[in-house]
């Protein structure tokens, strides 16, 4: 028979294992000093999320899941990510200014946005 607090231990240990699988599956959000850093995987020639709502001072990571190099680009060119390749990532903070559509400039028919709150 097992005691009390064993079964609260596994109990605690079981829902803490599903709320850490529920955050790796919605993606990563993580706060910072500055703001919150969002995750944006380019995933089967896909921006994921393809929408996302920031703040200023916020940062958005993409990560290249895809063999093939991509891009992150704005749609007027004000900023650009320059050539991913697979695991390779790049950091943008979010500015009242910036644009917010982009694209893969190697696969233009990749499109994403943001919507700075």
């Amino acid at each position: 028979m097992r005691s009390k607090f064993s079964l609260r231990r596994q109990f605690l240990a079981g829902v803490l294992g599903a709320s850490l699988a529920s955050l790796a599956i919605a993606g990563s959000v993580n706060a910072t000093e500055s703001g919150v850093v969002h995750e944006v995987k380019i995933h089967k020639f896909k921006f994921v999320p393809d929408s996302l709502e920031v703040s200023l001072g916020d940062q958005i990571k993409w990560i290249n899941m895809d063999i093939a190099p991509h891009t992150a680009t704005a749609k007027d060119k004000t900023w650009n990510s320059g050539r991913l390749k697979v695991d390779e990532s790049y950091v943008l903070e979010v500015t009242a200014d910036m644009a917010t559509n982009y694209f893969c400039r190697f696969h233009p028919n990749m499109k994403a946005t943001l919507t700075i709150k």
